[in-house]
């Protein structure tokens, strides 16, 4: 079984196969001398990486440097396809390898549901404590809309088709005339592929966005999401068949897509309305879609089975309450269709008269009672797989598909309240008092049942577009049901009073009520977002002073006793690099985990992940293995960004792989921590310190204090040039501000990516672990043990291999010469080159490998596989930059051939930002 996973022969086959047919596109669409041309660029390429030389580089230069339009256009986009094109080959790999392990019975696949499930047979725990553990188990996966994905939906859907017919070729039973049918189709799309621009020509609105997020939930997310459930189900039922167990809806999907205010004016209260209506329509019609399909599986009649009273009843009543002359079943002793027909006007009919259902507890009331009638007439232990699957799916995604969460800046809060309070004469500046101040004057606003605001127009528009939005809130629970819109997020979190102020604000708009009597009524969870280095550090002391006050208790007992902490990896990272971002958010969930027991308070981490290594990014069940392990009980709630959405969620068989892995990974972290945990040695801690503080002094030396750092990041990256993709609607700065805090992460990790020198996902690690390392062999030995034992470290340890391995050198020296100042490139990329070396050889003396990635060697391979094809993209990169900032006049055509570079190295290295 081990050497046909590890064989990757018929990946190679399958690239191949790929790469000859674009081949032939590329004979077909530019003549022999296009291909010729592609071919020596390709084959120089390859050269270079077996066998560097200055020569050989140079010789690669040159013939890029000849390059004119259109041929240099065809070229790039040659290349971007090429990886297009190995993307989907390696994801059809991926998946082929999954289903060599499910047809082989001898070996587990690791981290899948049955192999987290035989672990937890195997340590014997008892039921009680299986049972509270799929209690307690909870996956929240946010989708955002964060502008990282380079790849157009047109393209992604032809890469789906493409995929679909490359894994058709695997059936062993393929006749001649089938397989020359699907090279012909194969063809056909590799060729659409080629045609297809992969560039957006405008910017997408939000609500192309929102459309964007719902197609993987109509693709994918709807029938993959209830079969984890059912797999989990069934993976029990096959270890402990004496047991019955009950599998809670553990793993959900919300949305930032159409909620998330910060930083984009185009989120408007309309705009999220609107999401929130589409969310609705696609769930009805998913549930129509199954619907109608049951209806024509349950053609049981009563003449031959009996049916329930209960079902008879209902029926009878629904035909005369709903359906008009005409409209009924009409062969009378097929009940369960009658009443599929009762089910299908309803629920065509919600938000559209009286007769449509109101919630959609009703319409999981009606399919539990056909589930009661069918089971009097089943054999014990039947499956009714179709039927529970759309109970399952009804739970899941109700009649709002997706929790929707909203947010939003401090700061707009704070200068909300300022003006009310002002208004109303209790404050005359509001922002000016001391926090103890602003936590007094904030607690008795809500201690007084009265509201507070006079007539909204006597405000300025900007408080009345923030109060608008909880009036929104309001809207959407008493419209789509409380599951609509559970939580609001407050970016940059500084202080206590900065969630007392959005308390205030609910309680204006009705959704925290405080009656006369002292009872209180609060829909809406309020969340910190703790970005900074800084705002990590003071976290817990925030959070202990809000759990302290009586008026916030009453908010968390009325949440479930309840809170929400969302923990932001990228500014972190971007304010104080990889290494001391990660180690202070580890000691945050620890420090506000432990304090929060004191309070009996449960706690659920918000981890704000990116798509790439530079803001968090890594496989999802790796992510869930690094946290503390005392905070996995709580569950975990992760975002899913950009790139990784098609990445991961594209294809139904790669979703359930991703979804499984998470799931199993917290399923068997949970139980095991359900006995007495380890807590991380003392001394492993005060090592992460000591680590994390040299780290955090070389970062800051750069970053901060070189002036001449912010010139060099912008001239030798690709910056200004991301600015113009249309991947987006969110623009790239906070305020449109040129000021380094203000430039938001994202960009600032897929403009380092693009140039290979990939810094915010490793820079001053190597600083930090050497300084230590260095000290003493004993020292060089515990880091060693604390990557063998400690999850934390290891994914750490295992994330900075992954980037130093998309990171080049080689290639990144071609982006310094952009610089304008030779002196400011020379001084600060040999820094940066010296500190790869240090961390490069720290990291492989941690981790025992001879090279970096021999521990997966899959993405080792993938890597060595793409880089010689990547060095073309990166070179006409520069040269294109080179002659687009020389010159005086701006050139569509150099703006559109740069970006075309962009987009395609962004495939190649499988990230943006």
């Amino acid at each position: 079984m081990q050497q046909t996973t590890d064989n990757s022969t018929l990946l190679r086959n399958d690239v191949k196969k790929l790469g000859n047919i674009l081949g032939d596109v590329l004979k077909q669409h530019g003549g022999t001398e296009l291909f010729d041309k592609v071919e020596t660029i390709r084959e120089a390429a390859k050269e270079l990486r077996k066998d560097y030389s200055e020569e050989a580089l140079n010789r690669l230069k040159d013939q890029i440097a000849s390059l004119e339009s259109p041929t240099r256009q065809h070229v790039i986009r040659a290349f971007s396809t090429y990886f297009h094109l190995i993307n989907i080959a390696e994801h059809n790999h991926r998946i082929r390898r999954s289903r060599q392990y499910q047809l082989d019975d001898s070996i587990l696949q690791p981290f899948s549901i049955e192999s987290a499930v035989a672990a937890i047979k195997e340590a014997d725990y008892p039921d009680d404590v299986i049972q509270q553990v799929l209690n307690d188990l909870s996956i929240e996966l946010i989708m955002t809309a964060h502008p990282t994905e380079a790849t157009k939906r047109t393209v992604l859907e032809i890469q789906k088709r493409i995929s679909t017919i490359i894994q058709k070729f695997d059936n062993p039973l393929l006749t001649t005339k089938e397989r020359r049918k699907l090279e012909e189709s194969l063809t056909n799309e590799v060729t659409a592929l080629w045609q297809t621009d992969e560039l957006r020509q405008v910017k997408p609105s939000v609500i192309d966005e929102v459309k964007n997020g719902l197609y993987y939930f109509d693709q994918t997310l709807f029938s993959v999401l209830p079969a984890i459930h059912q797999e989990l189900e069934d993976q029990l039922d096959d270890y402990f068949p004496d047991h019955q167990w009950k599998v809670p809806n553990f793993l959900t999907f919300g949305s930032w897509i159409g909620g998330d205010r910060d930083g984009n004016p185009y989120v408007t209260p309309d705009v999220t309305w609107e999401a929130l209506k589409l969310q609705r329509e696609l769930a009805v019609k998913k549930y129509d879609e199954a619907m109608v399909e049951l209806m024509r599986r349950f053609s049981q009649s009563d003449k031959y089975v009996p049916v329930s009273e209960e079902l008879k009843k209902s029926v009878q009543e629904g035909e005369r309450t709903f359906l008009r002359k005409g409209e009924a079943w009409k062969i009378e002793p097929e009940y369960y269709r009658r009443k599929f027909a009762i089910m299908l006007k309803r629920l065509r009919h919600v938000d559209k008269s009286k007769a449509g259902y109101n919630e959609a507890e009703e319409l999981l009331e009606d399919l539990q009672m056909i589930k009661r009638s069918i089971l009097e007439h089943t054999q014990p232990g039947q499956k009714l797989k179709k039927l529970d699957k759309l109970i399952r799916q009804v739970e899941l995604f109700g009649f709002h598909l997706a929790t929707l969460d909203i947010r939003n800046h401090s700061g707009e809060h704070e200068t909300a309240i300022t003006e009310i309070l002002k208004m109303v004469g209790i404050t005359d500046d509001y922002s000016q008092l001391s926090e103890k101040e602003k936590i007094a004057t904030l607690e008795r606003v809500l201690k007084d049942p009265r509201p507070l605001m006079l007539l909204n127009e006597d405000y300025s528009k900007e408080t009345q577009e923030i109060f608008s939005v909880f009036q929104l809130i309001k809207k959407a629970h008493d419209t789509f049901g409380p599951r609509s819109i559970e939580v609001y997020l407050v970016s940059m979190t500084q202080s206590s009073s900065d969630l007392l102020e959005v308390l205030v604000l609910a309680k204006e708009a009705g959704i925290y009520r405080l009656h006369p009597d002292g009872r209180v009524e609060s829909g809406l969870n309020v969340a910190p977002l703790l970005e900074t280095v800084n705002d990590l550090i003071a976290g817990p002391e925030i959070m202990e002073t809000l759990f302290s006050m009586d008026v916030y208790r009453n908010h968390i007992n009325e949440r479930g006793n309840h809170q929400e902490i969302m923990l932001g990896y990228s500014d972190g990272s971007k304010d104080g690099g990889t290494i001391t971002a990660n180690w202070k958010l580890f000691k945050a969930q620890q420090e506000i985990h432990d304090m929060a027991g004191k309070y009996d308070i449960r706690l659920k981490f918000f981890h704000g992940r990116g798509g790439s290594l530079g803001r968090g990014g890594g496989p999802l069940n790796r992510s869930i293995l690094s946290q503390p392990a005392q905070t996995l009980g709580d569950g975990v709630k992760i975002t899913e960004q950009g790139e990784v959405l098609s990445s991961r969620y594209m294809l139904g068989d790669i979703a359930f792989r991703n979804l499984e892995q998470a799931a199993s990974a917290l399923l068997e972290a949970s139980a095991k921590a359900t006995k007495d945990v380890d807590p991380v040695k003392k001394e492993w801690e005060d090592a992460m310190e000591e680590v994390s503080e040299k780290s955090l002094a070389k970062y800051q030396q750069l970053v901060f204090g070189d002036e001449d750092f912010l010139k060099y990041f912008k001239q030798a990256t690709p910056l200004e040039e991301i600015k113009e993709l249309n991947i987006g609607s969110r623009p790239t700065s906070r305020k449109n501000s040129e000021k380094f805090e203000d430039l938001r992460a994202i960009p600032w990790v897929f403009a380092w990516t693009q140039c290979r020198h990939m810094l915010p996902a490793w820079y001053a690690a190597g600083t930090g672990l050497a300084a230590f390392a260095e000290q003493s062999d004993e020292n060089v030995k515990m880091l060693q043990d604390m990557y063998e034992a400690w999850p934390f470290f290891q994914a750490t340890v295992n994330n900075l291999q992954m980037a130093l391995m998309k990171a080049d050198m080689q290639t990144a020296k071609e982006y310094v010469d952009l610089v304008e100042d030779p002196a400011v490139a020379e001084r600060i990329f040999g820094d940066i080159e010296e500190e790869y070396k240090r961390t490069r050889k720290v990291l492989l003396d941690i981790s025992g490998d001879s090279e970096l990635l021999d521990h997966t060697p899959n993405i080792q391979g993938s890597v060595h596989r793409r880089n010689p094809y990547v060095d073309p993209l990166s070179f006409l990169q520069v040269d294109l930059i080179r002659k687009m900032r020389e010159s005086d006049e701006q050139s569509d055509e150099l703006l559109t051939e740069v970006l075309l570079t962009i987009s395609g190295v962004a495939a190649g290295l499988v990230n943006t930002g």
